[in-house]
């Protein structure tokens, strides 16, 4: 997310973060298409095995949708459904199956009202605002020198990283759920678990990195305030 113009604290700070987030995404994909190909001894599919996670946890209401794209799984707790993507919810391999628990994680972390998912749902709305306005008001404001405008900006830009670092306990907590399970209700033996936990651990990856990007933006958009104050 670059200004209009250039400075060195983009170059120092944001693009590294930029090059790691790239990396983290590359390694998630080669991860999954890599243990795609390792298929579960049991043959459950990755759908059957969300709907088994959902009904042990008593959420029967909660329903399974397939989804077009990779790695597009998610879960919507507006319309209680789990979408899984087309590469995920029949496949029998335990990176599916690993993506797929992870999602139902989700589903049980909002039903059992799981403290970081409410603290995530309070900041959402002015992270919301913050993604879409935060930076056109710092670069407004620095265009007409108005310092009330930057520091708007950049205060909603911090509900921003706020909702992503909040973001991190809520995914690790969910793979941890998904792990714990399949381990729990055999529906993995131990090598499959270790694969599919090298799957949920790439993908963890990519949210620190989003962080991070996001933290080092707005490190920089605070250098900048700070130099224009002390000219």
């Amino acid at each position: 997310m670059p200004f209009f113009y250039y400075d060195s604290y983009y170059l120092i700070f944001v693009i590294p973060a930029l090059l790691i987030a790239t990396f983290a995404q590359v390694k998630v994909q080669s991860t999954f298409k890599k243990y795609t190909t390792v298929l579960s001894r049991r043959n459950k599919t990755a759908a059957e095995v969300v709907r088994q996670i959902l009904n042990q946890n008593g959420l029967q209401a909660v329903s399974i949708e397939r989804v077009s794209g990779n790695l597009t799984d998610h879960y919507d707790p507006r319309t209680n459904v789990i979408r899984l993507s087309d590469s995920v919810h029949d496949s029998t391999s335990v990176a599916a199956i690993g993506v797929a628990a992870h999602e139902a994680g989700h589903a049980v972390q909002h039903a059992t009202g799981y403290t970081p998912i409410k603290l995530r749902n309070t900041v959402l709305p002015i992270a919301n605002i913050g993604s879409s306005l935060a930076l056109p008001l710092v670069i407004l404001g620095f265009a007409m020198s108005f310092e009330p405008l930057v520091s708007a900006g950049i205060i909603l830009f911090s509900a921003l990283v706020l909702f992503q670092l909040i973001t991190l306990p809520v995914e690790f907590n969910a793979s941890r759920r998904a792990i714990q399970t399949l381990e729990s209700n055999y529906i993995l033996d131990e090598e499959e678990l270790s694969a599919s936990k090298k799957v949920l651990s790439a993908a963890a990856m990519t949210y620190v990195a989003a962080a991070l990007v996001s933290a080092m933006q707005l490190l920089r958009l605070v250098l900048l305030s700070g130099n224009r104050k002390r000219r």
